[in-house]
């Protein structure tokens, strides 16, 4: 079969690391009998030891050629048994068009990602209706710190996630790891979506355009960004702020989401 080549315009870097590849599938709890949704399989090296492991696979596959040509790599792989290739599906599709609905509910996620689609997958895969249980995601170091950021550096993206999931670091993937190597170093990022919300009764639309309003300018203070975010007057905010127990000049990356949760509150008791 003629060599495929990495597209660097598709932010392609092939992963053999076989402790690295078994680390994946550890962090996302893959069992036997499991359904899992492999986003990006590539060449197939994540995608045979889930198979090895006796689960159901659905792979979605952006690049034409990579998914015309993934069946054959797999069936000519001799690990892999007539059986395991049963319970595998490639999908010729965007992850942020795919219909999450198909596959039932409680499975998992397992993907080495181009760096650019994390923070969009990530808010596609935690606000599915259809939930998923655990999710082992392969991204940029930098962008994992992030998602499972503290107070003093959230963002957007960690208030998001860690509002849907337990989040949690799992292997650290050097670059040299990769074939070829891209210029940064990655980490597994670990999601156990929450079978119980953290906040039941929320309406969930009201309270992030509140975080997205306190998060539109990170350099202002709270008071300045929520009510340009919001079209409220500064004496509104601040006591809005107060009812919340929160300092208007505190600035979003500095609040928890018990912070966040009180705001919103504030600001729902303040309609009725």
């Amino acid at each position: 079969m003629e060599k495929i080549v990495a597209k660097k315009h598709l932010g392609q870097h092939w992963l053999y690391d076989e402790m690295t590849l078994e680390s994946i599938c550890d962090s996302a709890g893959v069992q036997a009998g499991d359904v899992v949704l492999e986003v990006g399989p590539g060449l197939g090296t994540l995608t045979r030891r889930l198979l090895q492991r006796g689960a159901y696979v659905t792979a979605v596959e952006f690049d034409h050629d990579l998914a015309q040509t993934l069946p054959k790599l797999l069936s000519e792989d001799s690990p892999l048994k007539k059986g395991d290739l049963e319970r595998f599906t490639v999908v010729e599709s965007d992850i942020l068009r795919f219909n999450l609905q198909q596959l039932p509910e409680g499975f998992k996620v397992v993907a080495n990602i181009p760096y650019y689609l994390t923070s969009n997958l990530l808010r596609v895969l935690c606000e599915s209706p259809n939930h998923f249980s655990t999710a082992a995601l392969l991204i940029q170091k930098e962008v994992a710190e992030r998602v499972v950021a503290t107070p003093g550096k959230m963002s957007l993206l960690s208030v998001t996630t860690q509002f849907y999931c337990d989040v949690s670091l799992g292997a650290f993937v050097p670059a040299r790891l990769f074939t070829p190597p891209p210029k940064v170093d990655s980490q597994v990022l670990e999601l156990r979506y929450r079978a119980d919300p953290m906040y039941p009764n929320i309406d969930t639309k009201q309270f992030f355009s509140i975080v997205r309003a306190g998060f539109s300018q990170k350099r202002k203070t709270l008071e300045n960004s929520l009510s340009g975010g919001l079209a409220l007057a500064k004496d509104d905010v601040r006591r809005l702020l107060a009812a919340a127990d929160i300092t208007p000049q505190s600035r979003a990356q500095m609040l928890s989401l018990d912070d966040w949760h009180r705001l919103y509150t504030a600001c729902t008791v303040d309609k009725t």
